[in-house]
């Protein structure tokens, strides 16, 4: 994956010597005057030349009628043209030598009409043919404190210091209001792009050129679709690699929020499921609101995450130890007791006789001098059972009012500085705003973290814990090649999708199990019979009971017309339900498209899972398993991964599903053959790797854990899809 070429559209965007402000207005409240008056503001230290062809003069400045008249080439391009004049805006532009373009123009995929997708088709083939790194269309601009670039068209006040957070929005409107909630915390987003439709760069070029920005710890994004997954993969694990964190508010979670994704900018949402199955292994923080995403980028910038699980407090009240033990519990954190020896040098300190809990209250003492309190803190960070310590204290909003407030968050500061060797989180009971003081304060302060409100402080450790638990699951791709006979069924694969011409291609039972089979996932004893005479000797053969299915590519669904018989017992009831089968396809208009009938074991107990593959529109490849049977859309308990999926990526898997308990013997019950089950769901990880250019998905449902051990596939059906000659829908 080429991320230079990446990084150098990025640097060209965000760094120009000059702007032309193509289509240039002094309108009041128009998006050109308010780009105008934003890049004089902030001191853009380049030229800024109006282009406009019916004026003379412009906003005090002499307008040019055309880019080709720009007494020096033009370098980034600010278009604010209708939508029919944007292409031939930046073929024109590219000619004069312009390498970059902003388009804050509309009327593109988002409108969602015939003549819109005919002006965002032809202004792809503009970008791909001149060359242009174009950030939009329809978005509102972008910030860089360092080039002190302003082309955000908005009137709020913005700091224009370089500082540790970039933000990345398709929706400028939300990076506007996501910023001023950074600057209220006293958090500089040294960036603000706003990506708009991402016809030319997206969000993964974007994300990779701030993995090589050194003053950028966090990319905080919102995103409505990833229209690159091959580059934000790559662009994400050059951003781990060093020692950066992605934050990412994903809208379209719900049917109804990929509906409103579509309409908003034309971007393809994809399953929130999948993307998270992705995100685990590229360790991108998914977070479920804005406020979420302060909290995490909060601890990211200032602090670290956490080792453990296991936290340590100090509270100022009682009261608010119980809610943080609440809150602790709704989010998978933990307040173990304190060591024997902690407890005796808090006795010491304190001299009291009693033992003290986890959380700490301050009232036993703790707050009787500046250097008590800081020894306490020194006492409970050094707790062996600890891996955070958790502090009820609140930035000062007053000068002069909370003297000891102040001294006593110097005093951490000094010890986080110089001997803490664990994550330290201050923490309040109620959220609320920051002003000039608190603000200022706090950059006195830049080794604390604040979060806020002890629900949402908890939620946000938790996710950040969770991303470094998931990340560490992740392993490079140890299996081996394919063997001669996987290698020749994926070809014959492939050749069968093609033949489809993009359109799905289902292949029947049987075919589908061969496909298992080959990736090692076995299935139960079964024959194909071609009339009722043969049904019957395939039955004595296997033993009696047995089942009988109908096989044809084109039943998706046996059940659900009367193709499936269970349990038969004799040869005459095997007959009986060969004939059963056909009269009920027949009424069905099945008639004539059997490709035989499955003759099978019948498997009496057992627990009934699901195993698949789905190929995600967005997020490619992802493998399932959870609870299957009858119950599997009603229940929904199933956990997802990305591909590969190894031995302990595979145990987390199942682990994270009540199937999962009920496999290990919940409440006295049996316990199954754990290490079968995960052997199944690495193979099926396998195989979605080997064949993700062609599976569109498998469903193994049910797929049954025997209580002697072991586990069979008793039904599964597989659907191949070319995309080279189509892709699916979304």
């Amino acid at each position: 994956m080429d991320l230079a070429r990446s990084r150098a559209g990025v640097e060209a965007l965000l760094n120009p010597s000059n702007v032309a402000l193509v289509g240039a207005s002094d309108r009041p409240g128009s998006w050109a005057a308010r780009t105008w008056h934003s890049l004089h503001k902030y001191k853009f230290p380049g030229n800024v030349f109006p282009v406009n062809p019916g004026r003379e003069t412009l906003l005090g400045a002499r307008c040019y009628p055309d880019l080709a008249s720009l007494p020096e080439a033009p370098d980034h391009l600010v278009v604010v043209v209708p939508a029919k004049a944007v292409a031939a805006t930046l073929r024109a532009g590219a000619k004069a030598g312009a390498r970059s373009a902003t388009i804050l123009a509309s009327g593109f995929e988002e409108a969602k009409t015939d003549e819109g997708r005919a002006l965002a088709a032809d202004l792809a083939r503009a970008i791909a043919e001149t060359g242009l790194a174009v950030s939009g269309p329809n978005c509102l601009g972008n910030i860089c404190a360092r080039s002190k670039l302003a082309t955000l068209s908005q009137d709020g006040e913005l700091s224009m210091r370089e500082g540790p957070v970039a933000l990345v929005g398709q929706s400028g409107g939300v990076a506007i209001f996501v910023n001023r909630a950074l600057q209220d915390r006293g958090l500089e987003a040294g960036y603000i792009v706003s990506t708009g439709n991402e016809t030319g760069l997206t969000t993964a070029d974007y994300l990779a050129y701030f993995a090589t920005e050194p003053a950028i710890r966090v990319v905080l994004c919102y995103c409505e679709g990833v229209k690159d997954i091959a580059t934000f993969r790559a662009a994400c694990e050059a951003l781990r690699a060093a020692g950066k964190s992605v934050v990412m508010f994903k809208s379209g979670q719900s049917d109804a929020g990929r509906e409103a994704a579509l309409a908003h900018t034309g971007s393809l949402a994809g399953s929130i499921e999948a993307f998270d199955a992705l995100a685990a292994d590229l360790g991108v923080i998914r977070v479920d609101s804005f406020d979420d995403a302060i909290e995490v980028t909060e601890i990211l910038v200032h602090s670290r995450a956490p080792a453990g699980r296991r936290l340590g407090a100090l509270s100022l009240s009682g009261a608010y130890c119980g809610m943080l033990v609440d809150a602790a519990a709704r989010h998978g954190m933990t307040f173990p007791p304190l060591a024997e020896a902690t407890n005796a040098k808090l006795r010491a300190l304190l001299s009291v006789g009693a033992s003290f809990g986890n959380p700490l209250d301050g009232g036993f003492g703790v707050l009787t001098s500046e250097d008590t309190y800081a020894a306490c803190v020194e006492i409970l960070e050094g707790d062996p059972g600890v891996d955070a310590l958790v502090i009820q204290e609140e930035l000062p909003r007053e000068p002069g009012a909370d003297r000891r407030g102040e001294r006593y968050l110097k005093r951490v500061e000094q010890f986080v500085a110089t001997k803490a060797t664990k994550p330290v989180f201050h923490t309040t009971i109620l959220s609320h705003g920051q002003n000039d003081h608190s603000r200022a304060l706090r950059r006195e302060l830049p080794r604390l973290t604040f979060l806020q409100e002890g629900g949402k402080s908890l939620r946000a450790l938790d996710l950040v814990v969770s991303r470094d638990e998931r990340e560490r699951l992740a392993e490079p791709d140890g299996a081996g090649a394919m063997t001669p006979e996987q290698v020749a069924l994926a070809e014959s694969l492939r050749q069968r999708a093609k033949a489809g011409g993009g359109a799905p291609v289902a292949l029947n039972e049987v075919d589908s199990k061969a496909l298992l089979r080959a990736w090692g996932i076995a299935a139960a004893r079964e024959e194909i019979a071609r009339d009722a005479a043969d049904a019957v000797a395939i039955a004595k053969r296997i033993g009696f009971p047995v089942v009988l299915k109908a096989v044809s590519a084109d039943l998706l669904h046996k059940s659900d017309v009367g193709g499936v018989q269970l349990n038969l017992a004799t040869p005459d009831e095997v007959a009986a339900a060969w004939r059963k089968i056909a009269d009920n396809l027949a009424r069905h208009g099945f008639a004539g498209k059997l490709d035989g009938m499955l003759v099978g074991e019948f498997v009496r107990g057992g627990i009934e899972l699901v195993l698949g593959v789905h190929h995600d529109p967005e997020a490619g490849p992802t493998v399932l398993f959870g609870s299957g049977g009858v119950l599997l859309e009603l229940v929904k308990d199933v956990a997802f991964a990305a591909p590969p999926v190894g031995a302990r990526k595979a145990a987390a898997l199942v682990a994270r599903t009540r199937a999962g308990q009920l496999l290990r013997g919940y409440r006295g019950g049996d316990a199954h053959d754990i290490a079968a089950i995960e052997a199944a769901v690495t193979n099926i990880g396998r195989l979605a790797r080997d064949l993700g250019d062609v599976i569109e998905s498998i469903d193994v449902n049910p797929f049954v854990s025997r209580p002697g051990g072991g586990c069979v596939a008793l039904d599964a059906l597989a659907i191949l899809r070319d995309r080279v000659s189509g892709r699916p829908a979304r």
